[in-house]
């Protein structure tokens, strides 16, 4: 089976978007599968205002449809709602495509809190471009629930996984900032709530990896917090082995793959109790979720690393591979009954 994903979201961007299909199309082989993008490397593109790393592609209706000819998918996939979603969307519906799509972002509560646009305008527009597949593919129970009291429908499951073994505890430390180590790793914007975070009384160190339009104004206001800019591959997971809580302080997260990865390397979670962290640590006791941020950060110093690690290790790509495989197959099946009875 033949998958093409069609994605504003892509290299050489770094988010939990990029990392998924990116593992999606390592594990699909093993699974009877190939996936094929449409990114914005194929088209003409301009930077997204106050994200320039993020390029907006001029996707045109007639360049995907020929794109989708070249390709000549099994089946479409849609990852996200930019103009290369936008496009792809309508080409599946003139020509009859069958198509699934994903919902990665809250973009209503990140509009929310840049422009005065109400929330429910946003969700109108989101639910009418997801409501039109075979089926809206989410990341945790919590995000299910939420987009289903707001008229979603044909929603399935589509969790994430962690590179285990990248990301691992580690003898050493090779960054050796005064201990405790409170890190954040993420985007550096002002939707992320990371200052919730910076402005925390806390002992020791405060470390940021990420970048974003705030982190010059961040780093200027926050001196004392060590700034380390994008880092990944065994650089990320070196900072990961050198730190002692991870500071979570988003509130609008859907996921956030990150909680995995620090995880995976040991660290206990600081959050508010809210979706993603509810989701990803639960009743597992590896982190400390809390309406204050500080209390949290100071109760996750207590908590096992290797009982940290175990949980992770309850996430894997290939499940997530085989989960998104799943629900695809199952769309195309005659006998796949209402979209809205299948499990994760």
């Amino acid at each position: 089976m033949r998958v093409l994903i069609a994605t504003d979201a892509w290299r050489p961007q770094v988010n939990g978007v990029v990392r998924s299909l990116e593992h999606l199309a390592q594990e699909a082989p093993s699974l009877g599968a190939e996936i094929a993008f449409l990114t914005p490397d194929a088209f003409r593109t301009v930077p997204m205002p106050t994200y320039r790393e993020i390029r907006l592609a001029f996707a045109m209706p007639w360049q995907v449809r020929r794109i989708i000819d070249d390709v000549k998918p099994d089946f479409i996939h849609i990852a996200t709602e930019g103009p290369i979603g936008l496009s792809t969307r309508h080409i599946c519906l003139a020509d009859g495509h069958t198509f699934t799509t994903s919902y990665h972002t809250r973009f209503p509560e990140y509009l929310a809190a840049r422009a005065p646009v109400p929330e429910s305008w946003s969700y109108a527009a989101i639910r009418r471009f997801h409501n039109a597949g075979a089926a809206t593919m989410v990341s945790s129970p919590t995000l299910e629930r939420d987009l289903a009291a707001r008229g979603f429908r044909n929603l399935v499951r589509w969790s994430r996984g962690v590179d285990a073994d990248l990301f691992r505890p580690r003898s050493e430390r090779p960054h050796a900032f005064p201990g405790p180590v409170f890190l954040y790793v993420g985007r550096v914007s002002v939707e992320k709530n990371i200052e919730a975070f910076l402005s925390l009384d806390l002992p020791g160190s405060k470390v940021v990896v990420g970048d974003g339009p705030a982190r010059a104004q961040l780093s200027a206001r926050y001196p004392d917090v060590h700034f380390l800019g994008v880092k990944t591959g065994e650089d990320l997971a070196a900072v990961y082995a050198s730190a002692d809580v991870f500071v979570f302080p988003s509130v609008t997260d859907t996921f956030g793959i990150v909680l995995l990865e620090a995880l995976a390397s040991g660290l206990p979670i600081a959050a508010f109790p809210v979706m993603g962290p509810v989701d990803v640590v639960g009743d597992s006791g590896t982190g400390a979720l809390d309406a204050d941020l500080r209390t949290a950060a100071l109760s996750a110093l207590a908590i096992p690393r290797d009982l940290c690690r175990a949980h992770a290790l309850t996430f894997n790509w290939q499940a997530s591979a085989r989960q998104f495989l799943d629900n695809i197959r199952r769309v195309q099946s005659p006998h796949a009954g209402a979209m809205d009875d299948i499990a994760a």
